[in-house]
């Protein structure tokens, strides 16, 4: 088949490769969309290494269809498909707690295993019989159901800080992560949606996203704006949606007194930032990660799209075929585009 190989950082080769070795159980899917994530950027670029192999094959927002069942009674050939790419195993110290998401012994398509930028993906026996894998509804496009991984993403975020009906949210950086948190608080009740981000194409997605406010916090006074928009109190909720590490303590003075951040986006290995102890102790401010994603949420996440309640189409900005995953990767990069497809025929 081909695929997009990563051979080294910076170093990916659209080649002829292996078809994927099937173990008794397995599925097969013949890929249909793949959607370019940040951290796919960060492992092309070197600048995230845990979990990766090289040569391997990244991609881990994705639809297909079935072309081997591997004798699951469930699935027949040509069933349209999207796959939770985080699989638990289910029986460690998190998993019975139930924090799948940061399963102790978790492995992830497109990181342990082979992902989505090729022709044809291997989802391991285990996956199926965990439920990672779950039929998409007809009408439902191959690129919109690429979307439910990053949007199962957001919606962890937003759980771990409550993001609900009145709260007053600021948006800290607002590339295709951004939007879906803008999306996501508008569709939850949200108040006040105000997002900071320093692309004038991007703020203005942002606004049709449904935020009321944006800043260029290049030129503008965002704390100053943030009161004013909130009564002088500080937003309810701040997240953090680009992995730059000084926005987390920028995020801990726009926020409310018992108020929470989230901070969202993945930073790079060795990366720190200096807090504000002292306004987290007296403001009693919540300050809390968000990784990754549980079968649940992408439950949840395909039931928004597939009904219309939260609309992904208008993300979906440039398309390439897979020959050219380089470019799509790149083009991500730039930012030019807000969402990247690579679509196989």
């Amino acid at each position: 088949m081909k695929a997009g190989l990563l051979k080294a950082p910076n170093r990916l080769d659209f080649e002829t490769v292996g078809d994927p070795a099937l173990k008794p159980g397995d599925l097969l899917i013949r890929v249909k969309a793949a959607t370019v994530c940040g951290t796919d950027i960060r492992i092309f670029r070197g600048r995230k290494t845990a979990g990766i192999r090289y040569p391997s094959i990244l991609g881990h927002e994705f639809s297909g269809e079935v072309v081997e069942t591997g004798g699951h009674g469930g699935f027949s050939c040509g069933d349209a498909v999207a796959v939770c790419p985080a699989i638990p195993c289910g029986h460690c110290a998190h998993c019975i707690r139930g924090y799948e998401n940061i399963c102790k012994n978790q492995i992830a398509i497109g990181y342990e295993i082979d992902g989505a930028f090729a022709e044809y993906i291997r989802i391991p026996e285990q996956a199926v019989l965990s439920g990672n894998v779950f039929k998409l509804p007809a009408g439902l496009s191959w690129e919109k159901a690429a979307l439910i991984e990053p949007l199962s993403c957001v919606l962890n975020g937003q759980e771990r800080i409550g993001v609900g009906i009145a709260d007053r949210v600021v948006i800290l950086g607002c590339g295709p992560i951004g939007l879906l948190h803008v999306k996501l608080a508008r569709l939850s009740g949200a108040a006040r949606i105000i997002v900071s981000e320093p692309s004038a194409g991007r703020r203005a997605a942002a606004l049709a996203a449904g935020a009321d406010v944006v800043v260029d916090p290049a030129s503008e006074d965002l704390k100053a704006i943030v009161l004013r928009e909130t009564d002088g109190l500080g937003a309810d909720k701040v997240i953090v949606a680009i992995g730059v590490p000084r926005l987390a303590n920028d995020a801990i003075g726009l926020v409310r007194h018992r108020g929470a951040v989230s901070l969202f986006a993945g930073f790079s290995a060795g990366e720190t930032a200096t807090l504000d102890v002292n306004a987290i102790h007296y403001n009693e401010i919540i300050v809390t990660g968000s990784f990754g994603l549980d079968r649940l949420q992408f439950e949840k996440a395909l039931a928004m799209i597939a009904s219309g309640r939260l609309e992904v189409e208008s993300m979906l900005t440039h398309r390439f075929p897979l020959d050219e995953i380089t470019t799509a990767l790149e083009t991500a990069e730039r930012g030019d585009a807000i969402k990247v497809a690579i679509l196989n025929a």
